[in-house]
């Protein structure tokens, strides 16, 4: 996958998505992630972005300029452009899933009020938020939903099963119990089916607590 995300501020992105399993993804070549700066598409010597909304009103709008200029740069025929807004999608599991099986993703990160009217009627084919809330700016969401996308992609978890086990994976369970050693810890054990080596026994006792864990946290997951 290659995977370009439009913002004001990279920096934001490049430095989250460098480290751990998405910077080693990229290390081993499972992915391609590019930052692209908006200011490196104005014409102005000033790199001007922005400019205020026709109407009137409060703060700043992206003009419709660079954001044409720097998206179609990047468009190829397999091209997915998704913007980031408060008034998108509300991002998910199934989202992220669907995602990862586009071969270019274009993530346009919004910002102040957010975008031209006419960017988002030409250029963008999805709009995802992560939840009923206002960030700054869309980068931190586009680091976000990169994570989610690229660590579903073949191999970059070492097992692929992992993201199948989780919670949201492929049957919307959340995830049972986790436990480690020691065996015991001040006076609090570890159940004792998981130490008997029964794997049906410890598949069946982890698929009940899904169910109890997801009907008593998330019971609209049951549905």
């Amino acid at each position: 996958m290659r995977l370009d995300i439009v913002s004001l501020f990279p920096d934001i992105c490049r430095g989250a998505l460098a480290e751990s399993i998405i910077g080693r993804a990229q290390r081993a070549g499972l992915v391609e992630i590019r930052h692209l700066d908006l200011r490196d598409y104005t014409n102005d010597r000033h790199r001007t972005v922005d400019d205020s909304p026709f109407g009137g009103g409060a703060g700043m709008v992206l003009r419709p300029e660079p954001l044409f200029a720097c998206i179609e740069s990047l468009l190829q025929a397999d091209s997915h452009v998704v913007l980031m807004t408060p008034q998108g999608s509300v991002f998910n599991q199934g989202k992220a899933r669907e995602l990862a099986l586009k071969a270019h993703l274009i993530i346009v990160c919004g910002h102040y009020e957010g975008i031209d009217e006419r960017v988002r009627q030409t250029l963008i084919d999805e709009e995802i938020s992560l939840g009923d809330f206002v960030l700054t700016n869309g980068a931190i969401a586009a680091t976000v939903v990169t994570d989610a996308v690229v660590r579903l992609l073949p191999g970059v978890l070492g097992k692929d099963e992992s993201s199948q086990d989780e919670s949201f994976g492929a049957d919307g369970l959340l995830e049972y119990p986790q436990y480690t050693r020691p065996a015991v810890f001040r006076e609090m054990a570890v159940p004792e089916v998981l130490l008997n080596g029964n794997h049906a026994e410890i598949a069946r006792w982890r698929r009940q607590q899904r169910l109890l864990r997801t009907a008593r946290r998330r019971p609209e997951l049951l549905g």
